[in-house]
């Protein structure tokens, strides 16, 4: 099956890519290994979810936080591979959720990013995880999600 036909089928649309907001670059491709920079849950230049988790924002919006990243991130490997139909298997997924003090759902809510991934690659989307508690993020982000992804070369 066609990942970019999958992601038509689920009504999802990859937006541009985001714009770094330091001296990095979006995504790089080395020997079929692309790296996806890390991703804030921003739409049109916005974050959409700013503020702690477990504080200002609730898990359940974390998860949509962490949705939005890995979306961010698939416009990445779009724009650097040239498509997602090259995507051989989603290798690693690192979440970092804005938690507030006490709040230990950091799995729960970077499940938004990997639940994406396996909906939109099925068996080539289960993935290694890490789900980190920081204590803040860039422009008082929620989430940010970073990927790596295997691709054809």
């Amino acid at each position: 099956m066609s990942f970019e036909r999958r992601l038509e089928e689920l009504g999802l649309a990859l937006p541009p890519v985001a714009p770094p907001v330091a001296a990095y670059v979006p995504g790089v491709l080395e020997d079929g290994w692309l790296y996806v920079s890390g991703q804030l849950p921003l739409r049109e230049g916005q974050v959409l979810y700013r503020g702690k988790v477990g504080r200002d924002v609730t898990p359940d919006d974390g998860y949509a936080a962490a949705r939005l990243c890995a979306l961010n991130a698939l416009a990445v490997v779009r724009a650097v591979a040239g498509s997602l139909d090259r995507v051989v298997r989603v290798v690693k997924v690192v979440g970092f959720v804005n938690s507030a003090p006490g709040f230990t759902g950091q799995p729960q809510v970077v499940n938004g990013a990997s639940e994406l991934l396996g909906q939109v690659f099925g068996e080539r989307g289960r993935h290694a995880r890490s789900a980190v508690g920081v204590a803040e993020l860039p422009l008082d982000a929620a989430v940010e999600v970073e990927a790596v992804f295997r691709v054809e070369v």
